[in-house]
């Protein structure tokens, strides 16, 4: 009686506070929720930036020091800052995918290495262009922030070519879930490289242990791109893992019914 008392309590308490991650492996109950939360993700995304890049390129005072190049920080930090976390996103889908086999997670690494791959090629074009009158030079090997973040766009083209080389099969996904775990090593170093070894690259400005080294009215038009980078991020993941469920559900009875009912 007792064990039968202590059973049901233990299932009432933990089995409802892990639905949400059984309901994540539910391509049904994922397509559903994306369709639902899509356009207020993107609108948000499309309210943010529109906001933060009018405000930070059109109001913001120029730099006592590189005039209006700076401006460009609205673009390159928070392409870099999304990009670092996408990739740590896309390393936890892979061992979700590779522990527990979840057809879900693999979409996920999937959906997020082009946007990752995106978002980095941004931040490096970008510090390219702010690095000419900067630094007088658009590229030098020898600063490490820079070859890692190279790397970074390396291992996000490495996993998108290791899918479509194995075309989407086991071992394949099992091959990109793997890179994408040993990869992270990569992140700690872009982050801490202008603290480890000598850099043309500045010192974080943004701190939050520490009082930050840029001055306010620079930093809140950046502290509203980079939410609105995230939230662009996010709304491109989700629309490419729309796609694909509906490409591999568009046999089953549930997105038959569903198609027939939106068009």
């Amino acid at each position: 009686m007792l064990i039968t008392i202590l059973r049901y309590s233990t299932e009432g308490l933990i089995m409802p506070n892990w639905q949400w991650f059984h309901r994540l492996g539910s391509p049904k109950w994922l397509s559903i929720t994306l369709d639902r939360w899509l356009p207020w993700v993107l609108g948000s995304a499309f309210f943010m930036l529109a906001l933060s890049l009018i405000w930070g390129l059109a109001f913001t005072p120029p730099d006592y020091k590189q005039g209006n190049i700076f401006r460009i920080i609205y673009i390159h930090v928070p392409a870099a800052v999304v990009a670092l976390a996408a990739y740590y996103a896309m390393a936890i889908a892979g061992a979700i995918s590779i522990i527990w086999r979840m057809k879900v997670a693999d979409m996920a690494l999937r959906s997020i290495a082009p946007v990752g791959a995106v978002l980095t090629f941004i931040a490096l074009f970008t510090g390219a262009i702010w690095g000419k009158p900067t630094w007088g030079t658009y590229w030098i090997w020898q600063d490490a922030r820079l070859t890692s973040m190279l790397i970074l766009f390396f291992l996000y083209l490495g996993i998108i070519a290791l899918h479509d080389a194995f075309n989407g099969s086991a071992s394949g996904q099992r091959a990109a879930a793997i890179m994408s775990l040993v990869g992270t090593v990569n992140i700690p170093i872009i982050y801490k490289s202008v603290d480890w070894w000598s850099s043309l690259h500045q010192p974080a400005s943004i701190k939050f242990t520490e009082e930050s080294t840029i001055a306010l009215e620079m930093f809140q038009p950046l502290m509203l791109a980079i939410p609105g980078f995230y939230l662009f991020c996010l709304a491109a993941v989700m629309l490419h893992m729309r796609v694909q469920i509906a490409h591999h559900a568009r046999k089953n009875n549930w997105m038959i019914e569903r198609a027939r009912i939106h068009s």
